[in-house]
């Protein structure tokens, strides 16, 4: 198998009028999101290169997964804008993609035409429907390989500018038939998505369904600050499988989601994005006693996950959960600070990771994937590609890897990963500000920022907003007269963790 459309065509021929997935305003079968696919996949291919980027401004939707396919038809990749965030930040996502043109639905065209000036833009309902053209597709298709980029997810860039984390066909093929076999999803399951397209956790849902025959229910966003309305979804849709973010998990546990409906068809509870609270999961499994419940570690650039843990016993609140072990066809292993390996119990050491699964690289920026993509120091005699994830682990007396923080700067906050760097170059450019710092308060939660020069509180607050997405807005802003600094000169943040 070298492309993900054998997937979605092997199902349209076995399951054609199955549901394959559904949203709150209707459902879309496998056969009829093929040919819709076909449709834009033809006109795409007859105005752009193979290739491509091709940029999405939408919501999640069965219409958006037609763009989606519609671009891999043409033998482009996909990536998908989140319409909330501010325009400022979709225009540079889009200028580092150096799209041929944007794709929009009628909901979020307006904003579109106005955001990407200058790009053509084109309403995706005016194309779905174009006469497909089978010579012109099985062309493109016969040029394809394993390697071509199927999608690129943008996550914090330190310097303002996101990075675009593009990922193969090849590297989503070999993750994902792992990912159903372990976890045993078949045609009969129910996947209830609670990720947005731009947040690589739907990948583990768009194509476990399409490599199973699985239905894909898509939980509105909004959903998840309703909880009645959340469970009932999951109780009417018959869900049997949740791949979710901590943060959402959290959300239904805290919220008392469980006191009002009980999903009792749920067999399966995967999550991911940030260390999960024991005293949740015990909520959880309290519930749901009969369903599996699995840890799942990764950063987007090793395609979803690189080691998972399921979950066999209660643990205390004081006590980590662990990382696991690696998904079959993945490296993953310490690294101290000369490079030299760690496999003692108890020793920290940087999570790095080796594989079919790793990322091709970063879009448009070989600098940065030279940075993080480099050469495996334990490998000398040929080329090996690892990635340095910038995570601190420890193994276990069991030889499981347990997780320890961040190496640097960046965080994981609301199950999104964030570089605190971002905030400090968002910050920098507002007016009356001449210096900035962020810390993360990792016990509360809080992304914490701090900063000298006449700019007043508000202000700054009101500007973040205004360049930021929602889940980068620090939750305390506070006015210094001058930084703490250590005795190299440097911002102190423990110093100002301390304040």
């Amino acid at each position: 198998m070298t492309n993900v459309l054998e997937w979605l065509e092997a199902r349209a021929r076995e399951l054609p009028d199955k549901v394959a997935f559904a949203d709150e305003n209707g459902e879309i079968g496998f056969l009829d999101l093929m040919r819709r696919a076909h449709s834009v996949g033809s006109y795409l291919a007859g105005i752009v290169d193979e290739r491509s980027p091709i940029a999405c401004y939408m919501e999640k939707s069965t219409l958006a997964l037609t763009a989606m396919f519609g671009a891999v038809y043409a033998r482009c990749c996909y990536s998908i804008i989140d319409v909330r965030q501010p325009a400022s930040r979709a225009r540079a996502i889009v200028d580092k993609l150096a799209a041929p043109l944007v794709i929009a639905d009628a909901k979020n065209f307006d904003a579109a035409w106005e955001a990407f000036d200058g790009y053509l833009v084109i309403c995706l309902e005016d194309i779905v429907d174009t006469r497909s053209d089978s010579g012109l597709l099985a062309r493109r298709r016969a040029a394809a390989l394993d390697t071509d980029p199927l999608y690129i997810n943008f996550t914090s860039g330190s310097t303002g500018v996101p990075k675009g984390v593009a990922v193969s066909h090849r590297s989503v093929i070999d993750f994902i038939g792992s990912f159903v076999s372990i976890f045993d999803i078949t045609k009969e399951d129910v996947l209830a998505n609670q990720a947005p397209f731009d947040f690589d956790v739907s990948v583990k849902d768009i194509y476990g369904g399409l490599a199973t025959g699985a239905t894909v229910q898509m939980i509105p966003r909004e959903y998840f600050s309703v909880p009645v309305n959340l469970m009932d979804f999951l109780v009417e849709r018959e869900v049997t499988v949740c791949t979710w973010a901590v943060s959402a998990m959290c959300f239904v546990s805290m919220m008392g989601g469980f006191d009002y409906r009980v999903p009792t068809t749920i067999r399966a509870v995967i999550f991911s994005g940030e260390v999960m609270p024991p005293k949740q999961l015990a909520v959880w499994r309290a519930a749901l006693p009969d369903a599996m419940f699995v840890n799942v570690y990764g950063p987007t650039e090793v395609t979803c996950n690189c080691t998972y843990h399921i979950i066999v016993r209660d643990y205390d609140k004081d006590e980590t959960i662990p990382m696991g072990r690696p998904f079959p066809n993945e490296r993953v292993f310490l690294l101290d600070e000369d490079d030299q390996l760690v496999d003692m119990p108890g020793d920290e050491g940087e999570i790095c990771v080796v594989g079919t699964c790793l990322a091709l690289g970063y879009y448009n920026d070989a600098e940065k994937t030279a940075e993080s993509f480099v050469q495996n120091p334990l490998t000398t005699a040929f080329p090996e590609t690892m990635y340095r994830t910038g995570d601190m682990a420890t193994f276990d007396e069991a030889g499981r890897l347990v997780y320890r923080g961040r190496k640097d700067h960046q965080i994981k906050h609301l199950g999104q990963r964030i570089e605190l760097g971002e905030v400090d170059a968002a910050a920098h450019g507002v007016d009356g500000v001449k210096r900035a710092c962020t810390v993360y308060d990792a016990r509360k939660k809080r992304i914490l920022l701090f900063y000298v020069g006449p700019c007043e509180k508000d202000a700054l607050a009101d500007a973040l907003k205004e360049i930021l997405p929602q889940y980068m807005v620090p939750n305390k802003i506070r006015k210094l007269d001058a930084m703490p600094l250590n005795k190299n000169g440097k911002i102190d943040r423990q110093a100002l963790l301390d304040m």
